[in-house]
């Protein structure tokens, strides 16, 4: 099976629609699938709903579909620093699911496992419980989460091969991984791809068996999302 098309468009030819569910893999700017959303935001779908850790920053990552107003739901953990996903909220044009950073990742792990939810302690006695089922477990109190399953997962990884056994690298596999099994179809976006072969098996993140189409995305301009400085020391 040919796994490597020739750019992002072309991955994603036959896969999106109005009104679909995205699960986006990345943290901050950290790991997120930019050559995707890119071609996401060219081929004008729009009422999303997108589960994602966060929006990015404004006018970067998934604050460019922000910005283009196709994103009708966000379900995610953190507003960060973008104040379009902010605002959007605020004013009551964007609905926004929030879910705490460790649930949100078990949510979609839970989702591409087959389990449609489980318990947990996270949330009890905050807005977050509100509205959901809750059990008494050892005389503790519970909540009920949902799994996450989406039409679509696109994640960034840092190496694959060209069946699509993928390697991720450092902060960028947190939520990618579990992302990536939570749909019906997972599109990968990966820096480098080498033969067959020349992975070490136990290097292996992500076996090649969830990701159906690959594309490479370098080169990237490496982007921070929040820059501190202080003032250099007096000699």
């Amino acid at each position: 099976m040919q796994k490597l098309y020739p750019d992002a468009a072309a991955a994603l030819e036959g896969l999106l629609h109005d009104g679909m569910t995205i699960c986006a893999g990345g943290f901050g700017l950290c790991g997120i699938p930019e050559r995707l959303i890119d071609a996401i935001r060219e081929s004008g779908v729009k009422d999303l709903t997108i589960a994602s850790n966060n929006a990015g920053i404004d006018n970067e990552g998934l604050g460019k579909l922000l910005r283009t107003r196709q994103v009708k739901k966000m379900i995610s953990s953190y507003v960060g620093e973008n104040k379009e996903f902010e605002r959007q909220y605020l004013a009551g044009e964007l609905e926004v699911e929030f879910c705490p950073q460790g649930t949100l990742a078990e949510r979609c792990r839970a989702g591409g496992a087959g389990i449609p939810g489980f318990y947990t302690k996270t949330g009890v006695g905050t807005k977050v419980a509100e509205g959901k089922e809750t059990k008494l477990f050892n005389g503790e109190e519970y909540i009920l989460e949902r799994g996450i399953r989406a039409d679509l997962s696109i994640i960034k990884g840092w190496k694959a091969d060209e069946m699509g056994n993928l390697i991720f690298r450092k902060t960028a596999r947190n939520f990618n991984q579990p992302m990536a099994t939570a749909a019906n179809i997972c599109v990968a976006e990966v820096e480098e791809v080498v033969p067959v072969g020349s992975l070490d098996p136990d290097a292996i993140h992500l076996p090649g068996i969830y990701v159906k189409r690959m594309i490479v995305g370098a080169p990237y301009d490496k982007k921070i999302e929040f820059r501190t400085v202080r003032e250099r020391a007096a000699a």
